[in-house]
């Protein structure tokens, strides 16, 4: 078993767990070799409500531009009045770059 199924298998037994509504969403965390990604899903209706990687606000793939990167979709989702969600690490150790997304939530004002 290699470093990604160890991930997949970590992400089946934790997605078993959580889950998203409208106004809880899951926060979800994807990272390949170049770029951060985070997205707010309603699980219900199988929609991504909002979205931010590190590209589109021009920050780079380190911890300074994960947290902005967890701030910006907090602005984002407070817009759309969701103080709330679900942190959803997808399989990756809460260390590095997932622990700085959900801080920068969490200074957004989300309740994480």
């Amino acid at each position: 078993m290699n470093k990604i199924e160890r991930r997949l298998r970590r992400k089946r037994g934790i997605r078993k767990k959580i889950y998203g509504t409208k106004d809880r969403p899951r926060v979800t965390v994807f990272k390949s070799n170049k770029h951060i990604y985070a997205q707010a899903i309603d699980d219900d209706r199988g929609h991504t409500l909002a979205y931010v990687f590190d590209k589109m606000i021009g920050v780079k793939k380190n911890k300074d531009g994960a947290f902005k990167v967890g701030e910006k979709l907090a602005a984002i989702l407070k817009e759309k009045n969701i103080e709330s969600a679900v942190f959803d690490r997808n399989g990756y150790p809460y260390h590095g770059l997932v622990k700085s997304i959900a801080e920068g939530l969490r200074k957004g004002g989300i309740k994480v």
